[in-house]
């Protein structure tokens, strides 16, 4: 009955079907690992959140990157702006307001430098002029925020244009900023003293599980969805007489007249009545 299924087109289905069953198999699985690791990771980031604060140099190595452990350590630091090196981080917002956030190199008391993210001034229009933006504060500052490691994106988004970046890497920037600058960056959360524009500061991150338990169990509905369709057309192609539909009752042909006798007589066909 099942014989069919050994002709090239059978066989081509079917290995079509393991196929897309098994990539589909592995693409749920894969989603389900990054749900671990996205578990992991939120993790270490409530276990940092809720530490104490330490030191910017016992985190934050010179001219290494931050260790994945370490950031989103709350780190303090005192030293003084090099507002000569000033950065504008392009393409920030907070809620539904645009603009940029104001990344300054802060000189500490060891010649050392870290990037410090002082935060976010809103320029609807894009890009603002240097004349706009206001300036850090001069002299001795405290500055106290979330250790964070250095963007993955290209040079084009990380190099300094016109003084400007898309993201942050202490590694790109490093060649603009005088003396050794420490790995990672820093988004401020308190600045003493603080600055003559108010900025506002970071956004808490985001800890949620992600839509990576849906995607696994969509890939794997797809695989299940391949194999059973597979399984199903081979069932309706072996057993064709599941498709033939039964006649309906009232439409039978009309049996002939069979007297008692045994003899066969047509049906008589009525005239018109008088």
């Amino acid at each position: 009955m099942y014989r069919f299924l050994l002709t090239g087109r059978w066989v081509a289905l079917g290995v079509m079907a393991l196929v897309l069953g098994a990539v589909c198999g592995w693409l749920g699985l894969w989603q389900f690992e990054r749900m671990d690791e996205r578990a992991a990771e939120n993790a270490t980031v409530d276990r940092n959140l809720a530490a104490a604060a330490v030191p910017v140099d016992e985190v934050a190595p010179v001219a290494a990157p931050v260790a994945p452990t370490d950031e989103w350590r709350t780190v303090t630091m005192r030293g003084t702006y090099d507002l000569e090196s000033q950065l504008l981080l392009r393409y920030q917002s907070r809620g539904a307001l645009r603009g940029v956030d104001l990344v300054v190199p802060l000189r500490l008391g060891d010649g050392t430098s870290v990037l410090v993210d002082r935060g976010f001034l809103e320029s609807p229009a894009g890009t603002p002029d240097a004349a706009d933006v206001p300036s850090a504060p001069a002299g001795p500052v405290v500055v106290s925020g979330w250790l964070r490691a250095d963007s993955t994106a290209d040079d084009e988004g990380v190099i300094p244009q016109d003084g400007t970046v898309r993201a942050v890497s202490s590694s790109a920037v490093a060649p603009v900023v005088a003396g050794p600058l420490r790995g990672g960056w820093v988004q401020a959360r308190e600045e003493s003293p603080s600055g003559a524009v108010e900025l506002l500061g970071p956004e808490a991150p985001e800890t949620g599980s992600g839509p990576h338990l849906f995607y696994g169990l969509q890939w794997v509905f797809f695989g299940l969805l391949a194999l059973v369709g597979y399984g199903w057309f081979a069932y309706d192609e072996a057993h064709p007489q599941r498709r033939r539909r039964p006649a309906r009752r009232g439409h039978e042909d009309p049996p002939d007249h069979e007297p008692a006798g045994g003899r066969r007589l047509p049906v008589a066909q009525q005239g018109p009545r008088n």
